[in-house]
């Protein structure tokens, strides 16, 4: 199922799974899965607490010979993080994480992520102002390299109060992990990779807790450590584990949401045209292009109890894949779904998952994302594709561009501002 022509496209192989039923085992997927297509079963399926999110010690074992041993590690500290842990320890973290998270708390960050959205968009301009062939009409940039890649580690960084230099570091080691995330068959070298990187996070959190310990801030570091204090959080390597989570689950969404959403957005003239025209209908826009592209392809669950659906019997033990890409192509809830309406209004898509475990950080990828696809429309005139030269890549759970390259119209010398530097890979 998982090859190039998925990754480049994987809708037509989830109408082709739809058309032979709602429910299939697969031996190859994950080593063997249950594959849910629809968008009320995978709903229905992500509300459900018979299935559960403790898949983590399962997932690193299947990768090969010496697993169970040599990842040790890496289990402890993915088992304890808010992606992997059911109710009622999930309620407790939920609770605590949720504060920084509210909408008045992250309208009061919005300035920030404008500030970091205008002065990466002034490094493009100035690039473009200095650059090879300046005295051409266009200008060019890898949006992917410039600005979605770039924005969303820098906005966690500030929500965590770290070091915006650290910034390369840091998303190298969350690449890695989601390297190990989205394989369905993950290998031992995959895993190993993924287990260094997830330590030296971890790490990279325990030194910095003694000064943070000292100097408590606004920062959600801060704010975890005084949940520890209070008893919200239970032990320092459980508020570790946090940390490494917002981290890694800081900038997947939005990085892809933002290029998967570009691309999709220029491939369709008129959807480009008639959102430029009219930006009051981004909050849609944005909506519609989460369904249309989703930055999240699937979940896994792991099965509490025998369940059946749809004739089938489900053992516990077993694993379900909700596929929430096919989810959001569901012809039984979206009308025409391989269409990109920007008006569209037919209920909620899937991309930020359902239930207890909806993605926590939701609010803030709309909002970094409103911030980020307003400002490009409002300062790179005439934005358009370099011909077919996109590249995705090869993580089939986060589906991702490597590679965006776009042109625009190139602004006068006298039109570019000089700012200071941002600092990224």
């Amino acid at each position: 199922m998982i090859n190039e022509a998925f990754l480049n496209d994987p809708y037509p192989a989830y109408h082709a799974l739809r058309a032979e039923g709602p429910l299939h085992w697969s031996p190859e997927f994950c080593g063997g899965a249950w594959l849910l297509t629809g968008h009320a079963d995978v709903a229905a399926v992500l509300r459900d607490p018979r299935f559960s999110v403790r898949r983590a010690g399962g997932w690193a074992n299947s990768s090969g010979p010496g697993a169970l041993t040599e990842l040790r590690e890496f289990k402890r500290i993915f088992s304890r993080s808010l992606l992997f842990v059911d109710a009622p320890q999930h309620t407790r973290l939920r609770q605590v994480m949720n504060a920084g998270f509210k909408p008045a708390a992250l309208q009061e960050l919005a300035p920030q992520i404008q500030t970091i959205v205008t002065r990466l968009l002034d490094d493009v301009l100035a690039k473009a102002a200095v650059g090879t062939g300046q005295f051409a009409e266009f200008a060019q940039f890898d949006f992917m390299r410039d600005f979605a890649r770039p924005l969303p580690a820098l906005v966690i960084a500030s929500m965590l109060g770290i070091a915006a230099e650290d910034r390369s570091e840091f998303v190298a080691w969350s690449d890695d992990i989601a390297a190990f995330i989205g394989s369905p068959t993950p290998t031992l070298e995959i895993a190993r990779r993924a287990q260094v990187s997830l330590i030296a996070m971890n790490e990279y959190f325990r030194q910095l807790l003694p000064q943070r310990r000292a100097a408590l801030g606004d920062d959600l570091m801060s704010q975890l450590i005084r949940a520890e204090a209070s008893g919200g959080i239970i032990t320092t390597k459980e508020l570790l584990a946090q940390c490494c989570t917002l981290l890694f689950a800081g900038h997947e969404t939005t990085r892809n949401l933002l290029g998967n959403g570009m691309l999709a957005l220029l491939q369709h003239p008129q959807q480009w045209q008639a959102l430029q025209a009219e930006p009051s209908l981004l909050p849609s826009a944005l909506k519609e292009l989460l369904r249309f592209d989703s930055p999240v392809q699937y979940t896994g669950r792991r099965l509490k109890v025998d369940v059946e659906m749809h004739g089938q019997v489900m053992k516990k033990g077993d694993l379900v894949i909700p596929l929430i890409g096919a989810a959001n192509h569901d012809p039984a809830k979206f009308t025409d779904p391989d269409r990109l309406d920007i008006r569209r209004n037919e209920g909620a898509h899937l991309s930020f998952g359902y239930g207890p475990h909806v993605c926590i950080g939701a609010t803030l990828t709309y909002l970094e994302a409103e911030i980020a696809m307003r400002s490009v429309m409002q300062r790179l005139p005439q934005l358009g594709l370099v011909g077919d030269t996109q590249s995705w890549g090869e993580n089939a759970v986060y589906r991702s561009l490597n590679r965006l390259p776009l042109q625009f119209a190139r602004p006068s010398p006298a039109a570019h501002v000089q700012t200071a530097e941002v600092h990224y890979a």
